[in-house]
């Protein structure tokens, strides 16, 4: 079996590093150090455990650019995307540095008179994710900030295809003063490690981001132990425009919202529903904007669609390109697969704006995860809105409309976690980030990412 992992550069297909390939017995090991570090660390202080971090995050803003290069490098998003993300990853590990200071109890009146009730929230002990590659560096430290500051220990296994970006938090954390065996790293075989990560009782808790079929399997496996699970799966995300929406500010949220990382991301927009007063105008605006976009090595200046992630990547959008033409959709803009130039790989792909998309293609059925924006009328509210939660899916929603009354009563009725009312990036350290139905179970961010890494224990206590 090969020691090592080649990481490829997916614009160019060159070997960019390598890191190791880890099984079982790696794994068992990093289960059995975070359970040694588990005590040490749980008893210090939530203000001491909240400087490590916010140190941590500093050592994150401090080496912005050598971290957003390696992201660039081996996931393949524009330069000026990786450093976002690097900030964003630095700002979980801040909000969770102080919100872990505010994991209060609760005294209860109790039923006797010599009876008090105490309710206390104490770290769940080991824990583990697995994170995926699109976010290399924002979905480690946002299970890892506030499982940390809870006073949890935390075992990552990072996507095979992103791992570097991984190895380099891990080094910024001890540099930070997380000791050794609290947060620690394994690189190899997903379904080898996984099986470790469920199979061991001293992990107490997963993390999973990924796809809903994945996330189904961690599931079985997760009864065995009766191991907690937090999962955020995939997504289905309609965004809907109405006649009555700010067409700029709309335009605006649907070019940040669909393309950013290629529409490789599990809210981005896979859904355009326009009401017929606003279409011609809106599908214009869109055609012009996409058409002005600029396909490229993410490293290269003013490059603002980079490479897909793999060729897998790439046979999925072009399956869901086809399916749409053959059923009568249109091409407004895009649609052909690209190489930028002889040194780069034949991975990327035009953004593309379609429509008389209708809802029997499969970009109206499955999540694509690529740079196509299928564009499909609709006349009432109640139409979009039906459209709208006709899915397995329930990540995030978008609408855009300036009748307040509207606001309130579409947001009510979308059957999403996450809601975007007039805003196409909604994502943020201090809110809850999850979905409904198959999009996942439990939350991350804000006090709400905090409750999933503490138990809570009811201790009565007569005096």
């Amino acid at each position: 079996m090969n020691d090592k992992i080649a990481v490829l550069n997916p614009a160019s297909d060159q070997v960019v590093g390598q890191v190791p390939f880890q099984g079982r017995a790696e794994t068992a090991a990093a289960i059995e150090a975070a359970a040694a570090a588990l005590g040490p660390w749980r008893e210090r202080t939530a203000g001491d455990r909240g400087r490590v971090l916010r140190r941590f995050a500093s050592f994150m803003y401090r080496d912005k650019e050598r971290l957003a290069r390696v992201l660039t490098l081996e996931q393949g998003k524009p330069l000026a995307e990786a450093r976002g993300e690097i900030a964003y990853g630095a700002a979980f590990l801040d909000w969770a540095a102080e919100e872990g200071k505010r994991l209060y109890g609760e005294t209860i009146p109790g039923s006797h008179k010599n009876q008090r009730i105490l309710v206390l929230r104490q770290p769940v002990g080991v824990t583990a994710a697995i994170t995926p590659w699109n976010f290399p560096s924002a979905m480690i430290t946002r299970k890892l900030g506030p499982a940390l500051a809870a006073g949890c220990t935390m075992v990552v296994k990072p996507a095979e295809l992103t791992p570097m970006s991984a190895l380099a938090l891990l080094e910024l954390a001890h540099e930070a003063g997380v000791p050794e065996g609290v947060f620690s790293i394994v690189t190899g075989d997903p379904e080898v490690i996984g099986e470790e990560l469920l199979s061991n009782p001293l992990v107490r808790k997963l993390s999973f981001t990924g796809s809903t079929r994945v996330g189904k399997h961690l599931m079985a496996k997760a009864a065995r132990n009766v191991t907690r699970l937090s999962l955020e799966l995939g997504g289905h995300a309609p965004f809907i425009v109405f006649d009555d929406a700010d067409l700029e500010a709309a335009l605006d949220g649907a070019m940040g919202c669909k393309f950013r990382n290629m529409g490789q991301t599990c809210i981005c927009a896979n859904r355009f529903l326009v009401q017929e007063g606003i279409y011609d105008a809106f599908a214009a605006g869109l055609t012009e904007r996409v058409a002005a976009m600029r396909v490229g090595d993410g490293l290269a200046e003013g490059v603002t669609v980079g490479p897909m992630i793999n060729d897998a990547a790439v046979e999925k959008v072009q399956r869901h390109l086809d399916d749409a033409l053959a059923l009568g959709a249109t091409i407004r803009t895009g649609g052909r697969l690209l190489r930028p130039s002889p040194e780069l790989a034949e991975r990327f792909f035009e953004p593309t704006v379609l429509e008389g998309v209708t809802g029997d293609m499969l970009v109206s059925r499955e999540e694509t995860f690529g740079p196509i924006a299928p564009l499909r009328r609709f006349t009432s509210e109640a139409e979009a809105i039906e459209i709208a939660n006709d899915t397995i899916y329930g990540l995030a929603a978008y609408f855009f409309t300036r009748d307040a009354s509207r606001l309130m009563r579409v947001a009510e009725a979308l059957d999403y976690g996450i809601v975007g009312a007039n805003d196409g990036g909604p994502s943020t350290a201090q809110a809850p980030f999850g979905g409904f139905k198959q999009s996942g179970i439990g939350r991350e961010g804000g006090r709400y990412g905090m409750d999933e890494y503490v138990e809570v224990k009811y201790v009565s206590w007569r005096i």
